[in-house]
């Protein structure tokens, strides 16, 4: 019985210290790294198109936000919430761009369905971007976790957000959005 139980210990032990590790290996860019440009096949409103982070970065801040994958529950919930607040983003002259790693197919009745035609979607189906911006899920690598950037328009990371709930990525990027609009307001 003793050793039943020392066995069960050890391997939850074991299993523990593999999803520190897992956590740990897998670190999302922070702030004051440089954010890797990247284009791809995207869709908004349904219309694929495709995006240049560069030439969006011209425009002002990005906000850049991965997640899992299209028509889950906390995806249509985390859409939702940035095409609710595509207006406040846009009044901070900011952009939006969801990264998933779906096909353009996939994204396109995304983009109209739930991001409601308001910022676009774009497709990492080899997780090539995910991996750029170490946002991979743990143990997962082809998918992405849900992380969320805001980059400066000189390409600098100014915020990172990293939890699998949805509930603040809007908020928090968008405070970010104005401690930063705030601060290069006065100099």
């Amino acid at each position: 019985m003793k050793q039943k139980f020392a066995g069960r210990m050890l391997a939850a032990v074991l299993g523990a210290g593999l999803a520190v590790y897992a956590l740990v290996a897998y670190a999302t860019l922070k702030p004051g790294d440089h954010a890797p440009l990247f284009d791809a096949q995207a869709s908004l409103g349904g219309n694929a198109y495709q995006y240049s982070l560069a030439d969006q970065l011209k425009k002002g801040p990005v906000v850049l936000y991965f997640y899992p994958a299209a028509f889950t529950k906390g995806c249509t919930i985390e859409a939702h919430e940035f095409a609710d607040a595509v207006d406040d983003y846009k009044a901070l002259g900011a952009t939006v761009i969801g990264v998933s790693h779906d096909n353009i197919d996939t994204l396109k009745k995304f983009s109209v369905s739930e991001c409601r035609s308001k910022f676009p979607v774009a497709a990492d189906p080899d997780a090539k971007i995910i991996k750029q911006y170490d946002a991979s899920m743990p143990l997962v690598n082809s998918m992405a976790n849900r992380v969320s950037y805001v980059i400066a328009p000189d390409g600098t990371v100014i915020y990172e957000y990293t939890s699998l709930s949805p509930d603040q990525h809007v908020a928090n990027t968008l405070q970010a959005l104005r401690d930063w609009t705030a601060k290069h307001k006065t100099q």
